[in-house]
């Protein structure tokens, strides 16, 4: 059950910055909050230009780096792994 959940939530996290990055539709809107998120201009401006797809861009260093496992669990995200470690006692 472990790895399921854990394979679970892999997905489950891909799948948030998809849409997360879906939501910041405008060039202009991934650079600003690129930044925002700690990326020097330079990158932030490039990487925003991507061409690639959403699914594509959510396995992306970058952006996994950016809007990171921590940053999702402030957000308010559950994650079913972690769920489950603090019901199974």
């Amino acid at each position: 059950m472990k790895n399921l959940l854990i394979e679970t939530d892999k997905w489950y996290r891909r799948r948030l910055r998809m849409v997360i990055w879906k939501q910041w539709k405008l060039i202009k809107t991934r650079t600003h909050n690129l930044i925002k998120l700690g990326l020097n201009r330079l990158q932030a401006h490039m990487f925003a230009r991507t061409r690639k797809g959403y699914w594509r861009t959510a396995k992306s260093p970058i952006l996994q780096t950016t809007i990171s496992n921590e940053s999702l669990q402030q957000a308010g995200y559950i994650f079913f792994s972690t769920y489950f470690r603090s019901v199974r006692v």
